[in-house]
C-alpha cells in the first residue's frame, strides 16, 4: 500500500479525536517529513479543526493538504536559447545521478528540439559511470565527452565546454562522481568544478541539481546540507518515487533549506522523467 493511501484509509477509520492526532503524527514522521515539523503540521491542523469545525475525515484530510502546501516548493528549469546552459548533477552513488543525467537530456531535446545537447562524463573515480553515460548517449544520439578513469573531473568539464561552443550547442549536462558526504576532499573537487563553470562559462545558464533517492528517508537532509553547504544548489532531482514511495523529504528538505525541487524521476525509461508538480505531489502524498 502506498504512502497516500496509508493516509486515506487512516482517515477513513477515524473520527477526529485527540489519540487520532497523535497517530496521524506518528505516519507523517514514517512519511519522511520529520519530526519536529510533523507534530507542528498535526497542532495546526487540530487548531483548524477546531477552529472551522470540521469534523468529517475528508475535511481534515484537504485540509491537512493545504497546510502542507506552503512548504513544498516547485523549480522549472528553462533552456534559455540564447546563451549556454550547463547543469551539474550533484549527490551520493547509487542514487540514480547518471541515469538522471540521461533522463534531463532526453526530456530537455523534446521539450526544446533543435537544442543542441552535450553529455559530460564528470564521475571520473568510477569506470562504470562514464561507461554508462557512453552507453546512454549512444542509445540516445548524444555526444558524451568523457576521459579516462582516473582524469581530473574539471578537464572533463573544460572540455566538454569548448565542445559545446565550437558545435554551437546550447546545454551541457554534467555528471559527477557519487561524493559521499564524508569525504572532505571530494567535496572539494566539487567546489573546484563550480569554480571553472564560473570562470569557462561567464555569462552562463548555470544550474546546480542535487539528485537524491526517495527512498532514502531523513539522510537526504544530511546530503541537501553537506552539499547546499558546498556549492549552492538550485532544486532537487528526486530519483525512484513511484506509487509505493513516501516522498516526504522533498517536503522536509524545501522547509529547511529552501529548496525547490525540479524533476520526479518515476520509473527506469528515459520518459520516466517529468517536471515537479505541487498539486500532483501533494495528491500523491495525501490522497485526493
Amino acid at each position: 500500500m502506498g504512502f497516500a493511501d496509508r493516509i486515506k484509509a487512516f482517515f477513513r477509520r477515524n473520527t477526529l479525536g485527540d489519540e487520532v492526532f497523535e497517530d496521524l503524527a506518528d505516519l507523517l514522521i514514517e512519511g519522511d517529513i520529520g519530526a519536529s515539523f510533523a507534530f507542528e503540521v498535526v497542532d495546526a491542523l487540530k487548531q483548524a479543526c477546531r477552529k472551522e469545525g470540521i469534523t468529517t475525515p475528508e475535511a481534515a484530510r484537504a485540509k491537512l493538504k493545504g497546510i502542507l502546501r506552503p512548504h513544498v516548493r516547485r523549480a522549472e528549469f528553462r533552456i534559455d536559447p540564447s546563451r549556454l546552459n550547463i547543469v551539474l548533477m550533484l549527490g551520493v552513488n547509487g542514487v540514480g545521478k547518471t541515469t538522471s543525467c540521461a533522463k534531463l537530456a532526453n526530456w530537455s531535446r523534446s521539450v526544446a528540439p533543435g537544442t543542441g545537447v552535450l553529455l559530460a562524463a564528470g564521475d571520473t573515480f568510477r569506470a562504470a559511470a562514464i561507461d554508462q553515460l557512453k552507453i546512454h548517449g549512444q542509445r540516445l544520439g548524444i555526444r558524451v565527452v568523457a576521459q579516462q578513469q582516473g582524469s581530473d573531473p574539471g578537464a572533463v568539464l573544460y572540455d566538454a565546454i569548448e565542445a559545446a561552443r565550437a558545435g554551437n550547442m546550447r546545454l551541457v549536462i554534467a555528471d559527477t562522481a557519487g561524493r559521499m558526504h564524508t569525504r572532505a576532499d571530494l567535496v572539494k573537487e566539487l567546489e573546484k568544478m563550480d569554480r571553472i563553470i564560473r570562470q569557462r562559462a561567464e555569462g552562463c545558464a548555470y544550474t546546480k541539481y542535487l539528485v537524491l533517492d526517495a527512498t532514502t528517508g531523513q539522510n537526504a537532509m544530511r546530503q541537501a546540507e553537506i552539499f547546499h553547504g558546498a556549492v549552492s544548489i538550485d532544486g532537487i532531482v528526486m530519483t525512484k518515487y513511484d506509487s509505493t514511495s513516501k516522498g516526504g523529504m522533498v517536503i522536509a528538505v524545501s522547509r529547511q533549506f529552501g529548496l525547490p525541487t525540479a524533476f520526479l524521476g518515476t520509473g527506469e525509461k528515459y520518459e520516466n522523467f517529468i517536471p515537479f508538480d505541487t498539486e500532483r505531489y501533494l495528491t500523491d502524498f495525501v490522497g485526493e
